[in-house]
């Protein structure tokens, strides 16, 4: 079954064409950073009328790539999926759109797919035998969320952030370090030459609750700051370091302390912040010693991208069917979709 996937969430227009949830055939990001960099965040308004802009290029881009044209689109794709949600309504709103005209255009199935789903499933691109049940941890500029997948589609959430998640955390501290945005791969970046052990930050632990709390680190970065400006690059590749390292060991005790608490066998992450270098080093660390196994998807696929929509809409219609009405609520973008069962 090949599916035509867009994802419009937030700050990238992605377009791909994957064939039975698992062999991309082609994977198209265009990316907002240059955009956004000098607001040091996601503006929404600039973020919509990109979208604009690009979704039409990347679409024929995407298709061009997966050897497909506008003549055979009804003989080569079986389905459209996209992203309603959760996101920023304008952003949400172009892929949708994209999304049901092609749809109605050539008369194939339309599948919506929660954007926290494309990452539940991320991993599954290129882990084919990987199956439910397992841990989830989506870590991402925008959410921090703690799920046991059951099942395709049922979800028991554990936890997610009270305050910051963790990539906004990064680029917040960034932000007070003068450092460019966005502020993860940056920090760490400078964080492999610095030492982890220079500065205690704390360990937001929230240990009677599954739930994250970024904001007090980020406050604690804040006053050692003003005590102790940056004086060299060693500095401030120290603090780097110890900040990373804190935000770092948080997950990884609360994560593991979940899945020995449900007692599951797998963990998987899923989100941009899953690219960092030091998170991905502690946990595949770490499941070796409690012989729990991890998976983790390449760069690529940790980052916002049509692929896991792809992927998430094949296993979606696979449980569920393709019986959603072009009129239906389940079609509209919806800006706080939360993770709900099929």
């Amino acid at each position: 079954m090949n599916i035509l996937a867009i994802e419009t969430s937030c700050d990238e227009t992605s377009v791909s064409v994957i064939s039975n949830g698992v062999d991309v055939k082609s994977l198209v990001i265009s990316s907002q950073i240059h955009i956004h960099a000098k607001f040091c965040g996601v503006v929404p308004d600039l973020a919509s009328r990109a979208h604009v802009e690009k979704i039409n290029p990347v679409i024929a881009e995407s298709l061009s790539n997966a050897k497909i044209n506008f003549n055979d689109f009804s003989k080569k794709i079986d389905a459209v999926a996209f992203s309603v949600g959760p996101g920023l309504a304008g952003a949400l709103l172009v892929g949708s759109v994209a999304a049901k005209s092609l749809a109605s255009v050539y008369k194939k199935p339309l599948i919506p797919v929660n954007h926290l789903e494309g990452h539940l499933y991320s991993c599954f691109i290129e882990n084919k035998f990987l199956k439910p049940p397992f841990l989830a941890l989506i870590i991402s500029g925008g959410h921090t969320e703690l799920v046991v997948v059951e099942d395709f589609g049922k979800y028991k959430v554990l936890g997610g952030t009270r305050d910051d998640a963790v990539g906004e955390a990064f680029d917040k501290a960034a932000r007070m370090l003068g450092l460019s945005y966005p502020g993860g791969p940056i920090i760490d970046q400078r964080a492999s030459k610095g030492d982890p052990l220079s500065i205690k930050f704390p360990h937001p632990y929230l240990r009677d609750s599954w739930d994250f709390s970024f904001s007090g680190i980020k406050t604690s970065l804040l006053n050692y700051l003003k005590s102790n400006p940056v004086k060299n690059e060693q500095h401030l590749n120290n603090i780097c370091s110890s900040f990373r390292m804190a935000i770092a060991e948080t997950l990884i005790f609360k994560t593991f302390k979940a899945v020995r608490e449900f007692n599951l066998k797998k963990i998987v992450l899923g989100g941009g912040v899953s690219s960092n270098s030091l998170i991905r080093h502690m946990f595949l660390e770490n499941d070796k010693k409690d012989k729990i196994k991890v998976f983790i998807p390449s760069p690529i696929y940790c980052t916002d991208n049509a692929a896991m929509i792809g992927c998430a809409a094949y296993l979606k219609q696979k449980k569920c069917g393709l019986s959603y009405n072009y009129n239906s609520l389940q079609l509209k973008p919806s800006p706080s979709l939360i993770l709900s069962n099929w």
